[in-house]
């Protein structure tokens, strides 16, 4: 580590922390749907749109911070990159949870959950992280995990969308069900995100 010779703003570490806290409460919510009939999800859509609107604070929050801070922890496009990445998962999450809603789908195909499991897991890995933020200590198995759940979330998708086209679906349901399967894949995606720019400011830090 290199030897500061100002102090460093710490209160991005703990907004760093607060929204990755929040992501772990949207995929629990994630997992809340599987198991909810039609009537519940309703619920469980608007305490998840609830969470979207408090990442959303916490991302501006981070944003006027930044903004108003002459020294920060690090470098600032790695601070509006790492916070606008946190923000896209839980976008996609919330997403993920509206469309289910507004397309009023009954049965959600089979493989989704695993989708669901590999965002918690995540969400758990970078909720973990965040702190360490502060030391860049004990972070490398971080980003490793997460990419390797990353890999695991292609793998997933792939196969969902082949059991999508493999003939047993409503032309309309394919197009409805794809566009849900494919949101939670960008949200596997914007983990990967998060954990590669955790991995680069290590890097510059070391």
């Amino acid at each position: 580590m290199r030897f500061r010779l100002t102090p460093r703003e710490t209160s991005f570490y703990d907004m760093f922390a607060a929204s990755a806290d929040n992501i772990v409460t949207g995929s629990k919510l994630l997992m809340e749907l599987l198991g909810a009939d039609s009537s519940a999800r309703a619920e469980i859509a608007e305490r998840m749109r609830a969470a979207e609107h408090a990442g959303d604070d916490a991302t501006h929050a981070i944003f006027h911070q930044l903004n108003s801070s002459f020294i920060t922890p690090f470098d600032r496009e790695d601070i509006y990159n790492l916070a606008s990445s946190l923000d896209d998962i839980m976008d996609f999450m919330e997403e993920a949870v509206d469309l289910v809603v507004l397309y009023n789908i009954e049965e959600l195909p089979k493989g989704v959950e695993q989708q669901i499991e590999v965002l918690a897991r995540a969400a758990e890995l970078t909720a973990e992280a965040m702190p360490h933020l502060r030391t860049m200590s004990n972070l490398t198995e971080y980003w490793i995990e997460v990419n390797r759940l990353e890999n695991q979330a292609d793998q997933i998708h792939r196969k969902l969308l082949a059991h999508l086209f493999n003939g047993k679906y409503d032309a309309m349901d394919v197009l409805k069900l794809k566009q849900i399967v494919d949101v939670l894949e960008e949200a596997a995606d914007a983990f990967e995100h998060v954990a590669n720019t955790v991995e680069t400011i290590a890097v510059k830090e070391s």
